[in-house]
């Protein structure tokens, strides 16, 4: 992957990571919580931190000072 293709998968994740956020609030606040698909959208959030994080190290260059 270029930078170019980095920067834009990783605007696309943190859309996705805003997203699934707005979801768990959500789900969070409502009457009967359904704790299974919680755990899946937490977990799903995480994956996508880490895929982000990953990304970004990318996009750093690995300077030794």
């Amino acid at each position: 992957m270029n930078d170019s293709e980095i920067t834009a998968r990783l605007s696309a994740l943190r859309i996705e990571h805003r997203d699934l956020d707005s979801a768990i609030v959500a789900l969070g606040s409502a009457s009967v919580v359904d704790q299974l698909q919680l755990a899946r959208l937490k977990k799903r959030k995480l994956r996508l931190r880490d895929e982000i994080t990953m990304l970004e190290d990318q996009l750093i260059p690995d300077i030794i000072a």
